[in-house]
């Protein structure tokens, strides 16, 4: 078996590549199994948000750590090799805590999200999550995460996402994450301010193209919550179409 500090550096080391990695997340584990056993698969995603739903939260850390770190253990057990990322919210109120439990469940990369929070008390967050990678000895993958698109206005978000993404990654995080449906001018420009292959973004509806993300010199893709929205509108569809008299479709794969 691959050991934890090997799957860091590979994980790195897919950020860092000229090629686009995309990761699509993962929530429990018979997803993670499906995923890990496709083709192309290099590394694995999960999505706090997909786990507390599945456990029938709400999103936002009101999923109990404990029942966050153990989902991503689970996860870690059935990739095998692979290496997983971690979404881990704001931290739970202890970043570094967390990303030291998150280690221990044999995580090497995490999305740490600063909600806004006053640029000085995020910088804060990053640090004490650097710190506790360094003390466990990975070189942990820690994807500081803006909610700068998603909460700020809209003339504003760039400027604000750019101000904060230098401040995380000049505090040792390895990688800043933009959520929010970006157009190619401002994905280039943040990749121009911050340098390539250190700004990833989330695959949503309307997205620019991935061939074009990658040739702008973005680093990752990962989908959140979305792969899981995707496996639901099967679901969905599937209930519907039983209602209606039809049936299984008739390209379903036997998964598990």
């Amino acid at each position: 078996m691959t050991s934890t500090a090997e799957k860091a550096t590979r994980l790195q080391e897919l950020h860092a590549a000229p090629e686009l990695l995309l990761v699509v997340n993962v929530w429990d584990a018979i997803t993670a199994k499906v995923v890990a056993e496709t083709p192309g698969t290099q590394a694995l995603a999960t999505p706090s948000h997909g786990i507390a739903a599945s456990r029938g939260y709400p999103d936002g850390e009101k999923i109990p750590r404990d029942e966050m770190i153990a989902e991503v253990a689970l996860i870690v057990r059935t990739a095998g090799d692979l290496p997983v990322t971690a979404d881990l919210e704001a931290g739970y109120g202890d970043p570094g805590g967390t990303i030291a439990r998150a280690i221990e469940a044999g995580a090497v990369g995490a999305n740490l999200e600063d909600q806004m929070k006053p640029l000085g008390d995020a910088v804060k967050a990053v640090e004490a999550a650097v710190e506790a990678a360094q003390k466990a000895g990975v070189d942990f993958v820690l994807n500081a995460r803006t909610d700068a698109f998603i909460k700020t206005d809209p003339e504003t978000a760039l400027t604000e996402a750019i101000t904060r993404g230098r401040a995380y990654l000049d505090a040792g995080a390895s990688n800043f994450f933009v959520p929010g449906k970006l157009d190619e001018a401002q994905v280039a420009r943040l990749v121009e301010e911050l340098g390539e292959r250190k700004v990833n973004l989330i695959g949503i509806p309307g997205s620019i193209p991935l061939a074009r993300a990658q040739e702008l010199g973005v680093s990752r893709v990962s989908y959140g919550p979305w792969s899981q929205n995707v496996a639901l509108t099967a679901l969905a569809k599937l209930a519907e179409d039983v209602y209606a008299g039809g049936g299984l479709p008739a390209d379903t794969r036997k998964l598990n």
